[in-house]
């Protein structure tokens, strides 16, 4: 077992909060004395507040900068694509 103690500020890991869990990204955006803000890349986006004390199964990897850069690309494009068919004229 880990800790989200463990995580960087400002970096990307995949990790399963459960050993049963989905693989999930997050990014860690604010590390307080006690707790950490992490945001998760789903489908949408959540955001939430953890202890640093909290238990994660798994911490499988931390994204490097251009693993990272690869995967916004992908990201944003098809971010873009759940938009597209709104612009009615």
């Amino acid at each position: 077992m880990y800790t989200y103690d463990l995580l960087e500020t400002g970096c990307y890991y995949l990790v399963k909060e459960k050993e049963e869990s989905p693989i999930s990204l997050i990014k860690i955006a604010v590390v307080t004395d006690h707790c950490v803000f992490v945001q998760r890349f789903n489908e949408p986006m959540e955001t939430t507040w953890k202890l640093k004390k909290d238990n994660l199964h798994d911490i499988i990897e931390c994204l490097s900068d251009e693993t990272v850069k690869s995967w916004e690309e992908y990201y944003r494009s098809n971010e873009d694509a759940f938009y597209e068919g709104d612009d009615e004229e």
